[in-house]
């Protein structure tokens, strides 16, 4: 549960400063910059001022419009051409990089570093994709001395720390100030992975964009229409495995449809590999920015994802009254209840199209097993994540 943060007047005066972000997010945004994003209004109205790093930063994009007229400054930090490296033969000049980059020269590292040289922020907080996608960005802040916040959006079973790069990984984790996560999954396996107990460690979960009731139920005179809401990217979401199962003749014959939608570059791959086992009883849609009116026509999320953090798409479709049919990955299984709120299966054919099935049986029930899921959310997800994540921050700039 989220804990309140009392500040006195002249602790807030001790408060003020600046806060940098850097994300690794490689889309213009994604749902793993919900969590920071959502919490500086409580940071800015402390007095401090927020600074958002990121390669190929796109000022126009929606959610950036609005962190700006928050005031909120922007910091483009991919690499131009005079800032890389001069190489002569098999060498690498060092005139233009400063000598704590022996690790890696070429890349955003250098004008991270640079920028917050010259700009000094009181703490950094580095948001991860996954959980080691950031620690290069860690590096800059131990060479510099600035306090950070290591925060992971995902860790993954079968994607560990490359061995040449274990160290630096650890020591990104050893030197944070603080470590969070958005599943007790993902601090475990994290850990796992690091082979060490990370005594700064808090799990705080994403945001639920938008309202806490339920959704009236779609009417089924026409089937049941299920809805696998995600990215286009196989390796993560693991759209093929849903193509697969409805290859079969069972679920051609049923009344039942599933619309895909997001946004990604598989999305090509995935319609190709529908037309080529002939699976009709499906649709690719674009992504949505209005979930609300998408839980107004389907009945159940399906998420057959190969890894996940803690998936905003699971959260919001119980929010909304819909029970989940969902793999084991990530913290999914730390939400969902078997029978009780949604399905659970292994991200592979058979196992999933198991939980299909089971699901499918119980088809009268789905109505009710999503306002369980509903109530679930309201009882055990916290309303405002984001003002927790915010506290936990201004606990670590005032510590």
């Amino acid at each position: 549960m989220k804990q309140e943060l009392t500040i006195t007047t002249e602790k807030l005066r001790n408060f003020s400063g600046e806060i940098a972000i850097v994300t690794c997010c490689m889309d213009d945004w994604g749902g793993s910059e919900e969590l920071w994003a959502r919490s500086l209004p409580y940071l800015i109205e402390e007095g401090n001022t927020i600074t958002v790093y990121k390669e190929n930063i796109n000022p126009g994009h929606p959610e950036y419009v609005k962190l700006t007229a928050l005031g909120v400054k922007l910091q483009n930090i991919e690499p131009t051409l005079h800032s890389l490296p001069i190489r002569v033969g098999k060498k690498i000049s060092r005139k233009i990089l400063p000598s704590a980059f022996k690790y890696n020269a070429d890349s955003s590292q250098e004008v991270f570093y640079n920028k917050l040289k010259e700009n000094k922020p009181r703490l950094v907080i580095i948001n991860q994709g996954i959980n080691f996608d950031g620690v290069h960005f860690a590096k800059v802040c131990i060479d510099l001395g600035i306090r950070y916040v290591m925060v992971a959006q995902k860790a993954v079973d079968f994607y560990w720390p490359y061995f040449k790069e274990r160290a630096l990984v650890i020591d990104a984790y050893r030197h944070a100030v603080q470590s969070i996560f958005v599943s007790r999954h993902n601090l475990r396996l994290t850990e796992e992975q690091l082979g060490m107990r990370l005594k700064n460690a808090a799990v705080v979960f994403n945001p639920v964009k938008f309202s806490r009731s339920i959704i009236p139920y779609p009417s089924i005179e026409k089937g049941f229409k299920l809805a696998c809401v995600g990215r286009y990217f196989i390796l993560d979401k693991g759209q093929d495995i849903l193509i697969r199962i409805f290859s079969g003749e069972r679920w051609r014959n049923r009344p039942v449809t599933i619309s895909f939608i997001g946004a990604g570059n598989d999305k090509q791959s995935l319609i190709e590999l529908a037309q080529l086992l002939n699976v009709t009883n499906v649709h690719f849609l674009d992504y949505s920015t209005n979930m609300e009116n998408v839980w107004k026509e389907h009945h159940a999320l399906v998420l057959p994802s190969r890894s996940e953090g803690m998936p905003l798409v699971m959260l919001e479709a119980m929010s909304a009254g819909r029970m989940v049919v969902v793999s084991n990955a990530g913290g999914n299984t730390e939400i969902v209840e078997e029978g009780v709120n949604g399905f659970i299966g292994a991200p592979y054919e058979d196992s999933f199209e198991k939980a299909l099935e089971d699901a499918w049986t119980r088809r009268e029930e789905w109505k009710r097993l999503g306002e369980n899921a509903s109530s679930f959310i309201k009882e055990r997800v916290p309303a405002c994540p984001e003002l927790e994540f915010a506290n936990h921050l201004k606990r670590t700039i005032h510590g």
